[in-house]
């Protein structure tokens, strides 16, 4: 791939990012007050900083649920109570010659997934009837692969229109890193937005990946945006990184204009270089939603992979800050029920939105 002209977009200091006169500290006064101050940011300007971004990261656990409510606050305002899901469907499984150390997919990965090359066509239709019947707003076609070949591409091409025009879903691809011209392809077939992920922050990324780079990645988001489709791009919770790395993906994303954000938790698959313990907790899952609430407000955020696992019961409390979800199995781990799901967010008192199928609960 040819990398595009610009790079990684500055960040006020992001590496001396730390919260002001002692702002995270246990008892702090009017903690309910600060937050509140920055929900008033979000929705009226001027936007947080990356400082900002690492006070909410860094809150004591006694202030969660002020937190919360401030992020809630700003969610409200954009999106009411309405939650927006998300069906995933591993269209090529493993092979893939990147050295990523979070993916059971990748070179490195001696994890047992399943490895198999493009689904074939009435395996695809059969995952958008899946989508549809689980009320997802949008379907998600990822592949394991450093960029799509040819093969790949002409597959979306053929049976993209049909997708949307028998179920009516938008269409999310995830392909790896792409050119223009695959851009310019996608977009004309009809896929709506592309996925793909900044994972962490530009100085950690090398920690994670050495096969590609942090820049490569913002440039295969900028060819998305040249072809006129919308931006899908996260972030990997619990692989090592600081807060300040995370503040500055947040400041990053909001910068490249990226309208969905997946936030994902860490499942640290045995056989991958990053299996074993990541040190979340459900408190620390649902301050850094909270944190990409307040710093990208308009923006959709999706509560995504190891949700289960890390916010446990505490799930319901993560769709005050984030307003999506993805529903049914993730790439190569399973997810809770859909019936589960749904009825989380009844009990919430939200509703599902986008949809065009009602599901047979």
């Amino acid at each position: 791939m040819t990398p595009a002209e610009a790079s990684v977009v500055p960040v006020e200091s992001v590496a001396d990012a730390r919260p002001e006169n002692g702002a995270s500290r246990e008892g702090a006064p009017n903690d309910g007050n600060r937050w509140q101050s920055l929900a008033d940011r979000a929705l009226n300007g001027p936007p947080l900083t990356a400082q900002d971004a690492v006070s909410v990261l860094e809150a004591s656990d006694d202030e969660l649920m002020d937190l919360m409510a401030a992020a809630y606050r700003v969610r409200r305002h954009h999106f009411g109570k309405t939650v927006q899901l998300y069906f995933l469907m591993n269209a090529k499984s493993g092979l893939c010659p990147e050295d990523c150390s979070y993916c059971s997919q990748s070179k490195v990965s001696e994890a047992e997934i399943p490895r198999y090359n493009l689904l074939n066509r009435e395996q695809l239709m059969e995952g958008a009837q899946a989508a549809a019947e689980r009320q997802a707003k949008t379907y998600c076609i990822v592949i394991s692969a450093r960029s799509p070949n040819e093969r790949e591409i002409a597959a979306l091409e053929s049976i993209v229109p049909e997708i949307k025009q028998k179920y009516g879903l938008d269409i999310c691809a995830s392909m790896g890193l792409l050119s223009d011209d695959q851009a310019q392809r996608l977009a004309a077939c009809g896929v709506n937005r592309v996925n793909h992920n900044l994972n962490t922050g530009s100085e950690h990324y090398a920690e994670i990946c050495t096969t590609h780079t942090y820049d490569d990645r913002v440039n295969t988001l900028k060819a998305v945006r040249r072809a006129g489709m919308e931006l899908c791009s996260g972030g990997i919770l619990g692989m090592g990184e600081k807060p300040t790395d995370l503040a500055e993906m947040a400041i990053q994303l909001r910068e490249l204009q990226v309208e969905s954000i997946p936030v994902n938790f860490l499942n640290p698959i045995e056989g991958t270089p990053l299996g074993g313990s990541t040190g979340l907790t459900p408190a620390r899952c649902l301050k850094t939603l909270a944190m990409f609430r307040l710093t990208n407000p308009d923006r959709e955020i999706r509560i995504a992979g190891g949700r289960e696992i890390h916010l446990r019961s505490l799930q319901p409390l993560g769709l005050y800050a984030a307003n999506s979800l993805f529903v049914g199995d993730y790439l190569t781990t399973k997810g809770q029920l859909p019936e589960a799901d749904y009825e989380m967010i009844r009990d919430l008192g939200f509703e599902v939105t986008g949809s065009k199928v009602t599901p047979h609960i």
